[in-house]
């Protein structure tokens, strides 16, 4: 579980700005949002971003994953650049490093994780962790002019010093140590249970162009998800849809779908090389009309249908397990009483999963039955066009109070966040 990510220098993000999970005082809503852990820290479940187009929003979402990136998907080669922009609109910061910091929970214990960079390289990263005083694990910095490692153990971590040898060889001065671990054939613990956090717990970003059918049926190919569960979350949401069937495509016609889905979205074949099979599984959705069975492929179905179908994965996999998902724009193509009720959904049947998500749907404002304030997140552009990232609960009560409207305040302005749009009157004409 995420208890807080900052970031600085990255994307419109000048300044630090913290994303944090961690509960205020409030107890409302707290059987429904809050994770109590063993150590007494109150752990949010949800975290929804409100803010204008090209406010940031997104930006922290992709910050996020792309720390999920440095950590499981290592460079190959030292001399690849790793693909991000810093802060653009300054003289200083372009030359400056950039710093990604995440706090979180793992098997009931917390770890801070660090890590400063620029486009060539890692340039510091440190890894610490309580159990429950702060303690150590290593504290990595990179001899530029060398391109070359160095790792210091924590005290407390026993490292045998030919695997330290190793894992510094392995690491790449354009690689975390995480990345570089998991590329060395060595044993250290509290390394193994950090990478498995990244790995099997934060999962990478859903944007509104991600074909999250594919990831599903690969959960329900592996076992990992059973369709029936989906078909249930499916009929809760009045899609009309009795079950779903799931059948292998003879070679012909798999290869005239994978021509169709290619042509429309070319990174599927990233997504199949990823997984390292070309397989396809047919898709189609039972619908039982006056008593009869009619069978609709994925394909044409609504988008909306379409989405709420890997939605209704996604649930499944927060409800039975612990992960975090991250979605951006997540009212695309959904009703907006279907988007409260997938919000719903989640936040009454999770246990120890997490939801982070960016959104125009100011409606939820005005249900003190759905939100938390600590939960709503806003993005505004400062004068200098740095993003600046602040939460509804960091309002006091005299532009606030647990009775006021929240919607009327956000439309207005009053609490930022909200396109800056000039009049309506357009002239095209030449000047002369």
């Amino acid at each position: 579980m995420i208890l807080n990510f900052s970031v600085q220098n990255f994307g419109p993000v000048k300044e630090k700005q913290i994303l944090s999970f961690e509960a205020d005082s409030s107890t409302h809503l707290e059987d429904q949002y809050v994770i109590n852990t063993q150590s007494g820290i109150r752990v949010l479940k949800l975290g929804l971003i409100y803010g204008a187009n090209a406010s940031g929003k997104t930006t922290i979402l992709r910050a996020l994953d792309f720390l999920r990136d440095l950590v499981l998907e290592p460079e190959e080669k030292k001399t690849a650049q790793l693909k991000f922009s810093p802060f653009l609109f300054d003289k200083v910061t372009p030359s400056k490093p950039s710093i990604l910091s995440i706090e979180f929970i793992h098997d009931e214990i917390k770890y801070a994780y660090s890590v400063e960079f620029d486009k060539n390289a890692v340039l510091t990263e440190e890894l610490n962790f309580f159990n429950p005083n702060k303690a150590n694990i290593f504290r990595r910095t990179t001899d530029v002019e060398n391109q070359f490692t160095e790792i210091k153990f924590g005290s407390k971590i026993s490292v045998d010093k030919v695997y330290k040898k190793t894992l510094e060889s392995n690491t790449l001065w354009n690689n975390t140590v995480l990345g570089g671990y998991l590329k060395t054939n060595i044993q250290v613990d509290e390394l193994r249970n950090v990478a498995d956090w990244f790995e099997n717990h934060l999962n990478q970003m859903v944007s509104t162009n991600t074909q999250l059918d594919y990831y599903i049926l690969d959960k329900i190919d592996s076992d990992e998800l059973d369709k029936n569960d989906i078909s249930r979350i499916l009929r809760k949401a009045d899609f009309n849809i009795s079950d779903i069937k799931i059948d292998q495509l003879e070679r012909p016609k798999f290869m005239e779908l994978l021509q169709n889905r290619v042509y429309k979205n070319p990174d599927d074949f990233k997504e199949w090389s990823r997984r390292g099979k070309l397989s396809f599984s047919k898709l189609e959705f039972e619908h039982t009309v006056d008593g009869s069975k009619y069978f609709l492929p994925f394909l044409s179905e609504s988008q909306g249908t379409q989405r709420y179908f890997g939605f209704a994965g996604l649930l499944a996999l927060m409800i039975k397990g612990s992960v975090i998902f991250s979605i951006d724009e997540l009212e695309t193509s959904l009703h907006p009483d279907l988007y409260n009720h997938f919000i719903l959904s989640f936040l009454m049947n999770s246990k120890r999963s997490q939801l982070i998500a960016t959104t125009h749907n100011r409606e939820i404002l005005d249900n003190r039955d759905i939100y938390r304030n600590d939960a709503i997140w806003f993005t505004d552009k400062n004068e200098g066009s740095a993003t600046e990232l602040y939460s509804l609960a960091d309002f006091d009560s005299s532009v606030i109070r647990n009775t006021s409207s929240v919607y009327n305040a956000y439309k207005i302005g009053k609490l930022g966040g909200v396109p800056n749009t000039g009049d309506f009157y357009i002239d095209l004409t030449d000047e002369k």
